[in-house]
């Protein structure tokens, strides 16, 4: 009966030293699963990459000089997709997945908003949302009218501008004007007068649709040439500069020239106008 119980104990022990040691064994995935486990985080990288950038936030960055002196060329910015509601322009491609806009939210006088320009439905367009559906707007010696009322505009200094389209330099007129929602923001105005950007023949804005204006007035591509931006057409607020870079000092192919390029005073730079 001891012998029995001795040779039954001992299974036991050898059983447990068994189980112990396969617990100590790693978890070895074979070369199939290692590959399914890879394109499944990869899958839920990409699908958490195209919510944000689709519903909350997506990045742009600014190739030409038409809102200076509020942005300038190379700027990366924050674009807010919920501001104005989601239609097809929200997501990658404009997928129509969404038929109309959805969730909408009535933009206010002096966002900045992005857009597809009405031209194409294709092109990225950033510009200052000056006049909403049913204003009434004209532009006179570049001087505002808003549903009769002249907007407020105070004369702040000349500036100098690098014009690097056209490899040249000059002083501009900096004005801050004030719209009738207290939103304030500055504009470049060229010294000379050109009549094809100082006047805007008075015009009733369409339902469903909006007046933009770039902030560099004589060298913007606006409402003034390619027609009022359709409600369906916004893309989002711009809120915030996160980062900038000079392109005319550095480059991308050369990253030593990084730093020197590097905008030290265009770190979270608010794109929100001020009020009050």
């Amino acid at each position: 009966m001891k012998k029995k119980l001795k040779e039954e104990l001992k299974d036991k022990l050898d059983f447990n030293d068994e189980i112990q040691k396969d617990e100590k064994k790693p978890i070895v995935l074979k070369s199939k699963d290692k590959v399914k486990e890879n394109f499944r985080s990869i899958f839920y990288a990409i699908l958490a990459a195209l919510v944000i950038r689709s519903f909350f936030y997506e990045p742009f960055s600014i190739p030409s000089g038409s809102m200076y002196p509020t942005l300038k060329v190379g700027d990366y910015l924050f674009v807010s997709k919920s501001s104005y509601g989601f239609s097809k322009h929200s997501l990658p491609f404009s997928i129509p997945l969404i038929p109309s806009r959805i969730f909408f939210s009535q933009p206010e006088r002096g966002d900045v908003v992005v857009f597809k320009t009405p031209q194409d439905n294709e092109t990225d367009y950033i510009k200052r949302l000056i006049g909403l559906p049913g204003d009434k707007i004209k532009i006179e010696s570049n001087q505002i009218f808003l549903n009769g009322e002249k907007i407020s505009r105070e004369f702040v200094g000349d500036e100098k501008y690098n014009d690097a389209r056209h490899n040249t330099s000059y002083f501009l007129g900096k004005f801050k004007e004030t719209l009738p929602n207290g939103n304030s923001y500055n504009v470049y105005e060229n010294k000379k007068k050109i009549k094809q950007t100082d006047y805007f023949k008075e015009t009733v804005i369409p339902s469903d649709s909006y007046f933009v204006l770039g902030d560099n007035r004589d060298n913007s591509l606006d409402s003034r040439f390619i027609g009022f931006v359709p409600k369906k057409n916004l893309i989002g607020r711009a809120e915030l500069v996160f980062i900038s870079f000079d392109a005319e000092i550095g480059s991308f192919l050369k990253f030593w020239t990084w730093y020197p390029a590097l905008r030290k005073n265009r770190f979270f730079v608010s794109l929100l106008p001020e009020n009050g």
